[in-house]
């Protein structure tokens, strides 16, 4: 890759951001019922997501067996194995701000982390809603003792939205309040950890950025009358916004989440793919303008923030 393009990844994003998504921008993310053939080790119910638990059941056995660590390739690969026995069509893929050698160790955690590890986990199951799903809410919690046990994250660290009455409600406020939260509290040296369960969706582009046409979003519990997230917003609040020195994984087991992030360099589970490449088409432009806004701290950043509350689109 040309040092030009690796020079613009490092001006609009200056943290080292990588997500793991569920399915290409084109695909659905399965919600499964019953979870016991994952084989997790104490999962919170019966219903889980289909990534999340592919996930788990390959970083588990992973840590079984410590001499044959799993490169990120390898975990991709056999998540998308997974998925495929179940008769699930969807194709995770790996993206990031910074070309990943796929051939290197997993890692949730760098080698040559100094910092404070920090979380936020988002589960919405959308309670008495069109389109409840069930297994969000557990996702949430299995991934969250599995970074505790595995990885060292503290209770006291880590920031949890559930829809159940008895954690912070992931309203579309809270959600961008979080990630805000996680962002100022974030320093060089320290590690992030993201996931979001829930709908994903697709809403007409408003700023002529995507080359689909679309915006992919995130789906707040209040979507009806707060708006979707769009990836504009997420770049604003979370992506674009970290520190230099920052390392943030994100997990998004949702629909349409192949780059609701809008991250450069992209790996796809399909088999064919053997390292990280450009994301095609990728327009680094639209992000080096909301960039500089947020360094300068003028009005276009607030702007693209706004937008995410502008319509509704039918979420899956």
């Amino acid at each position: 890759m040309s040092d030009e393009l690796l020079a613009k990844a490092e001006a609009a994003i200056p943290a080292e951001v990588r997500m793991i998504s569920g399915c290409k921008d084109s695909q659905t993310s399965a919600d499964v019922s019953n979870v016991a053939s994952f084989q997790l080790p104490d999962p919170a119910g019966r219903a889980g997501g289909a990534l999340t638990s592919s996930l788990l059941s390959v970083l588990y056995a992973d840590h079984k067996a410590p001499d044959d660590d799993l490169s990120f390739q390898d975990v991709l690969l056999k998540v998308r194995e997974i998925l495929a026995a179940k008769n699930f069509e969807q194709i995770p893929q790996l993206s990031a701000s910074r070309p990943v050698d796929i051939h290197m160790p997993f890692e949730i955690v760098p080698s040559d982390f100094t910092g404070e590890r920090r979380a936020l986990m988002i589960g919405i199951n959308y309670v008495g809603q069109q389109g409840e799903l069930s297994g969000c809410q557990n996702d949430v919690l299995n991934m969250k003792e599995y970074i505790m046990d595995m990885h060292g994250f503290k209770e006291e660290n880590i920031t949890v939205l559930l829809d159940d009455g008895s954690h912070t409600s992931p309203t579309h406020q809270n959600i961008l309040d979080a990630y805000q939260t996680l962002v100022e509290q974030s320093q060089p040296g320290d590690c992030c950890y993201c996931h979001y369960a829930g709908h994903g969706g697709k809403l007409r582009d408003q700023d002529g950025d995507e080359a689909d046409g679309y915006d992919e979003t995130l789906v707040p519990l209040d979507y009806e009358s707060a708006g979707q997230i769009r990836d504009d917003t997420l770049y604003t609040k979370l992506v674009g916004a970290l520190k230099k020195g920052v390392t943030c994984t994100s997990v998004m087991d949702c629909c349409h989440s192949g780059s609701v992030l809008d991250l450069p360099f992209v790996f796809q589970a399909d088999g064919e793919s053997d390292e990280m490449a450009a994301a095609d088409d990728f327009d680094f432009d639209p992000l080096t303008k909301l960039a500089h806004s947020l360094m300068s701290g003028n009005s276009l950043g607030e702007a693209a923030v706004h937008a995410a509350a502008e319509g509704c689109c039918q979420i899956q």
